[in-house]
């Protein structure tokens, strides 16, 4: 029994040790991305998506050109996205301590532009998806609409070294439970109060 769960041990270090080397690898790879416009799109969508400026706009226009299910998709979006981003920063960047991408690692500028505080998970990419998983769950045209900065937002994070995949990976499970979360919760009060 001991030589089972020593073996299954190892098998989980191992399995570990292939991520993080996978991780490490499509860091420099992304990274190395050598593209001026594509630079200069990501800077801009980065300086968007910061302190969520990107989805309040959004909802905001979803507010106002989609009737009662744009006000609806907004909603959700936006109680998805404080709920992913206030798990992603506030709990488990406390619980999980992980440093940056080496700035050797960036061959780039935006390195230095990079926060101080844990690189797991990716909170940018946390709202991001919750906000546009829950619109489009209201209303799929604008979750379509928003999955392409969505996408951007998440790429853009290993681009600049701010976060390895991994992270990146987390912050959207992150934002795949917020919204969830925010489809159930409103069952889960009534059903509480009766």
């Amino acid at each position: 029994m001991l030589a089972t769960r020593l073996a299954g041990k190892s098998q989980l270090m191992g399995a570990l040790t292939v991520m993080q080397e996978g991780d490490h690898r499509l860091v420099r790879r992304v990274a190395a991305w050598r593209s001026a416009r594509a630079r200069r799109v990501l800077s801009a969508v980065e300086e968007a998506a910061e302190h969520t400026k990107l989805w309040w706009c959004a909802a905001v226009v979803m507010a106002g050109v989609g009737g009662w299910r744009g006000r609806r998709a907004a909603a959700a979006g936006l109680v998805s996205m404080a709920l992913a981003e206030t798990a992603a920063s506030c709990v488990f960047k406390q619980l999980c301590q992980r440093r940056r991408p080496p700035k050797e690692w960036i061959s780039h500028e935006e390195v230095h532009d990079r926060p101080d505080s844990s690189s797991f998970p990716s909170g940018h990419t946390a709202a991001a998806v919750g906000f546009t998983a829950a619109a489009a769950v209201i209303w799929p045209a604008a979750g379509a609409v928003c999955a392409v900065p969505t996408l951007a937002v998440a790429f853009e994070r290993v681009h600049t070294g701010a976060h390895y995949p991994s992270d990146v990976a987390a912050g959207a499970a992150i934002g795949l439970a917020a919204t969830a979360l925010t489809r159930r919760a409103p069952r889960l009060v009534v059903r509480g109060l009766t």
